[in-house]
């Protein structure tokens, strides 16, 4: 399999007939799970379920990656799913990493921003990466799992829906063919195919102010930082972002006139001007060039059927605050359990409910905090001109003024009001409450090595785990359940005091992690039965 080394790497793969074209009487082939778009959140879902043990038809109507930057930071909740997925150090080996953040207004610094500012975790805050490599290092994975069919060229052009399934048509260069899914996974993209055919509508809002994206190849000693300029010298009463990405590529965003003439403003000749007035010098070259407007819309249901919508075939926000790809990506991570316990039967399907549940209250949070950050940097109204005005003076004198900044929110992970969840029954004064995702901190291993909390949670598979604190005493995980054990006879040590300080945790406190990483439920006192009834609504058994 091609791997991506090289500077805006091109790879094409090649079609391939597959012997599903060739059944008789053009019967169609029948498996467990299809996904159509071979993106970073297709290619993501599809390696997790074939890890769970599901075969998975990976569907993509093109046949190469590598064309633009496109998504470029990847949040640490990201690269922790990646970890799991074999493919974490690769991206972050290759990907530039920050954490740190300055915000200007004019010339001057309003103020800076540090993502992750205390040690203990095992990833950074962000790792930026070109997606052509992302996407080719997923791809690589998924040379080592046979699980997974990657078919490229292969486009659906009609969907059936049937009690128990979903037929597709699917059009390649040596003509069309069908398949029968149990499930269909639409990771799709922006202009779903399949969200058009199941019927949903797209709903949300579009901005009207556009955004020229240049990445620009040169040699430069910027800071490995993000840096955002409000109304900058070089771009009088308009925003502007650097960000910088491997291979000396910089990617560079720059507020447009809502009026301006995409089609003009796209030409290399007329880009180079506005990028040498930011830089003070012309010694660069495009890497790429696009346009672009925020754009806040949704799916009012994620699941139609027996198809299932992902990442931006089911929400879409604007690229500040790095919402896209990485929203997506905990949507396959979302999903990818459930889905995977659904088809081996041991949970209903009505657990595939909370999927939409929760995802969709993930992307009502996306939505609202970019459509925030688009207001503030591209004010609608005279109000909300003078509000922004006013904010940047304050913040210039106050701290609480610099808090009203918004330069595009950073994505964190969502916590979810879910019902796979159970309240809390004891008082806690800090700790990740049910609902939320796990916390990293060092770790030590019986061997005396150093490792992560996030190390133990992904060794020995993809089930659900209990973190428990001994005592001395142990309280034994239930069957089927990773057990992780700090302190007590043949436990994991806690040099730093960092887990139990994380999750405010005494001796015999518990908290039950469902298999993608997020709290379950968690004990001061657990019991058997308090740990089974919690373990069993998790699991959508009750």
């Amino acid at each position: 399999m091609a791997s991506a080394n090289t500077h805006q790497a091109k790879i094409q793969f090649g079609y391939r007939r597959h012997p599903d074209q060739d059944r008789p009487g053009q019967s169609p082939a029948e498996h467990p799970v299809v996904v159509v778009g071979a993106g970073p959140v297709g290619l993501s879902l599809a390696i997790d379920l074939a890890q769970r043990g599901q075969r998975v038809v990976l569907l993509d109507d093109a046949d190469r990656i590598g064309e633009g930057s496109r998504a470029i930071c990847f949040s640490k909740r990201s690269l922790e799913y990646w970890d799991r997925l074999g493919v974490a150090d690769r991206m972050v080996d290759k990907g530039v990493v920050w954490s740190v953040g300055r915000i200007f207004h004019g010339e001057s610094q309003l103020y800076q921003f540090n993502l992750l500012p205390e040690d203990g975790h095992k990833r950074p805050a962000f790792v930026n990466l070109q997606q052509y490599y992302a996407e080719a290092y997923l791809v690589d994975r998924i040379s080592d799992l046979p699980a997974i069919d990657l078919r490229w060229r292969n486009k659906v052009i009609a969907l059936e829906q049937r009690n128990d399934s979903a037929l597709l048509t699917i059009e390649t260069p040596e003509g069309a063919y069908r398949l029968q899914a149990q499930y269909v996974v639409a990771c799709d993209g922006a202009r779903s195919s399949l969200r058009q055919m199941v019927g949903a509508e797209f709903a949300g809002q579009v901005f009207e102010d556009q955004f020229l994206i240049a990445d620009v190849k040169m040699a430069a000693e910027f800071p490995t930082e993000r840096w955002f300029w409000f109304d900058p010298p070089f771009h009088a009463g308009r925003s502007a972002l650097l960000h910088r990405q491997p291979d000396d590529v910089w990617r560079i965003d720059l507020q447009l006139n809502r009026y301006a003439d995409p089609v003009v403003e796209k030409k290399p000749e007329n880009v180079r001007p506005r990028i040498a007035r930011m830089l003070g010098h012309d010694k660069f070259e495009f890497e790429w060039i696009s346009l672009y407007k925020f754009q806040c819309r949704r799916m009012d249901r994620f699941i139609h059927g027996r198809v299932i919508f992902a990442g931006d075939s089911a929400h879409q926000v604007s690229p500040f605050g790095a919402r896209g790809a990485n929203s997506g990506l905990e949507d396959a991570e979302n999903l990818s359990w459930k889905l995977d316990r659904v088809l081996r039967g041991v949970s209903p399907a009505s657990l595939l409910e909370s999927y939409h549940i929760e995802r969709s209250l993930a992307a009502d949070e996306n939505i609202r905090e970019s459509t925030r950050s688009t207001d503030f940097m591209a004010p609608n109204s005279h109000q909300e001109a003078r509000l922004r005005k006013a904010v940047l003076a304050l913040a210039k004198e106050t701290e609480f003024g610099k808090r009203m900044v918004n330069g595009g929110r950073l994505s964190v992970p969502c916590s979810y009001d879910s019902p796979l969840s159970s309240p809390d029954a004891d008082a806690w004064a800090g700790g990740p409450r049910p609902g939320c995702s796990m916390l990293d901190a060092p770790i030590a291993t019986r061997a005396g090595e150093q490792a992560y909390l996030t190390d133990a949670f992904r060794k020995g598979g993809t089930a659900f785990a209990l973190l428990s604190f001994s005592n001395g005493a142990a309280f034994d995980a239930p069957d089927g359940v990773k057990d992780i054990r700090i302190g007590g006879v043949g436990g994991l040590a806690d040099p730093a005091g960092l887990v139990a300080s994380r999750y405010d945790a005494a001796p015999e406190t518990a908290y039950l992690l469902r298999p993608d990483g997020y709290v379950a439920a968690r004990f001061r006192h657990p019991t058997r039965a308090g740990v089974a009834a919690a373990l069993s609504r998790a699991q959508g058994l009750n």
